[in-house]
């Protein structure tokens, strides 16, 4: 039996109808999955295909994007279903068009996101471990958020970058900058927010009516100022983005400082996937934060 004659029943199955996959095209843009948008019958899907082991990936990522829907404010692609068979895994998700017209209120995905932000937890972290691009991303639960960010995000990337054959001042950089990570934190601790967690130009657009959709998750609750500086990191989104959330949920001044020391867990992640081109960066960014300590 081939993928698309299980992914057709399972479709079929969890929408309570009779769906067949008449027409596949692939979608371009990803680096890690195949994309596709399947039709049938008058009715479209949009399709995630990686090998057998993606399953938990996938199904991590419908309890984001489930979750991400929950709270009603930004919109995402709803999961429908999610399986494998022995040589492929699949994820399937309500297909979106996306506005091709230029029209897009970012006003309204600053709000949006703020709003999001507001949801909150009593400890760091989430249900289930996820990933961040292709790598393993662990959120086990923490009422201490240096902590959590040391062990589950810094402390983990710079051990598989040791892993990777990336030693010497990278590591040295390191171990100084997780010695005084609390230094980093000098007022009230912040508050465990519901995350995007991988908010990059790559992962919103805007529906047919202009409205802000985020899609590839890596959901966990954090400080809120991560999600903010992933925005910055990759040559920023529009500036009505960042005005209309800093209205509805002001950033403290320490943002400055501490967004540096968010995207350099970006950073490491990148220098893992993606190899040496961004050891320099990444030894740069350790150097201007602990410059912020001497």
């Amino acid at each position: 039996m081939s993928a698309w004659t299980e992914i057709s029943a399972q479709i079929s199955s969890s929408e309570g109808i009779s769906f067949a996959v008449e027409t596949v095209a692939p979608i371009g843009g990803g680096c890690i999955n195949r994309a596709h948008r399947v039709e049938g019958g008058g009715r479209r899907f949009f399709v995630k295909l990686n090998s057998a082991p993606a399953a938990a990936m996938f199904e991590a990522e419908a309890a984001g994007l489930q979750k991400i829907l929950t709270t009603g404010t930004l919109r995402a692609p709803a999961p429908v279903c999610w399986g494998k068979n022995s040589a492929e895994a699949w994820l399937v998700l309500e297909y979106l068009e996306m506005n091709d017209t230029g029209q897009r209120d970012a006003a309204a995905f600053g709000r949006g996101l703020a709003a999001m932000h507001r949801f909150s937890s009593q400890e760091f972290g989430w249900e289930r471990d996820n990933t961040i691009g292709s790598t393993p991303q662990i959120n086990k639960f923490s009422s201490n958020w240096v902590r959590f960010w040391l062990e589950c995000r810094l402390g983990y990337q710079l051990q598989l970058a040791k892993a990777n054959g990336y030693s010497g001042r990278l590591q040295k950089q390191g171990e100084q900058l997780m010695e005084q990570l609390d230094c980093f934190f000098p007022g009230s601790p912040p508050v465990p927010s519901l995350l995007h967690g991988d908010l990059w130009a790559g992962n919103y657009s805007f529906d047919a009516s202009a409205r802000p959709v985020v899609f590839d998750p890596a959901v966990y609750y954090g400080d809120r100022e991560t999600d903010i500086a992933m925005t910055e990191l990759f040559g920023g989104f529009p500036g009505a983005f960042y005005a209309a959330y800093r209205e509805a949920y002001p950033l403290d001044p320490e943002y400055e400082t501490r967004k540096t020391l968010y995207n350099l867990y970006h950073i490491l992640n990148h220098l893992n996937l993606f190899g040496g081109g961004y050891l320099r960066q990444a030894e740069q960014m350790m150097g201007r934060l602990l410059a912020e300590l001497s």
